[in-house]
């Protein structure tokens, strides 16, 4: 497992949209594929513009399929609510 920091900017009013499918059974499914859910943290800026989510990943390769549009799951909501995203590796000192 590795310490992932997601950072992601939705479009203006897409928040609720977004939550709704990492909240389904459809991008709960995905997420497992990816990460380990019950270690999952995550935040959303006051306006609800950036989202971010601290994830302990097995599996980066379908971390960035995810994102990047290339998980057909995935694929149209994000092109939907998403803005931009970026990608941190996180180490502890």
């Amino acid at each position: 497992m590795e310490d992932i920091l997601v950072v992601a900017k939705l479009i203006e009013g897409k928040f609720e949209k977004f939550i709704g499918f990492m909240q389904s059974e459809e991008g709960i499914n995905e997420r497992k594929k990816i990460a380990d859910l019950t270690k999952t943290i995550g935040t959303v800026s006051i306006d609800k513009s950036v989202v971010m989510f601290k994830i302990s990943v097995h599996d980066k390769d379908a971390l960035n399929s995810f994102l990047d549009g290339s998980n057909p799951v995935s694929k149209p909501i994000f092109d939907e609510v998403m803005l931009s995203y970026e990608i941190f590796e996180l180490n502890k000192l």
